[in-house]
């Protein structure tokens, strides 16, 4: 990960939030902390789940989760992206060209993929 000398690392996790908070962006955020990284995040789903099960799933227009994904790696110097829960095939496609218009300007960024397409 791109880290300046002296400064914290960021990651960035592209995923769903998981209201009982063991999954999604709030489990992705609590491991970046525990490893010291600042961590951004972009949602591509709401869920209404609990330890027993998902109730719901709502997912985020497209085009706002390429204004989130704009709006981060615009302003931060995020070292490495972490993808979770995409939701569905637009939400993908939308990553996917977004990424590429970072790396096509020159800012490659490590990715891991996490290929969760819904909540269970």
């Amino acid at each position: 990960m791109r880290q300046s000398p002296g400064r914290t690392a960021i990651a960035l996790t592209i995923a769903g939030s998981d209201s009982s908070g063991g999954a999604g962006i709030q489990a992705d955020l609590k491991t970046f902390t525990a490893l010291g990284v600042y961590g951004a995040s972009v949602i591509t789903a709401l869920t209404a789940q609990n330890t027993r099960g998902v109730e719901g799933v709502e997912a985020v227009r497209p085009e706002f989760v390429l204004a989130q994904l704009q709006a981060v790696l615009s302003d931060l110097d995020v070292g490495a992206v972490k993808t979770g829960m995409l939701a569905n095939g637009a939400i993908v496609a939308t990553v996917a060209r977004g990424l590429r218009d970072v790396a096509g300007a020159g800012r490659p960024l490590p990715l891991i993929i996490d290929p969760v397409m819904v909540a269970t």
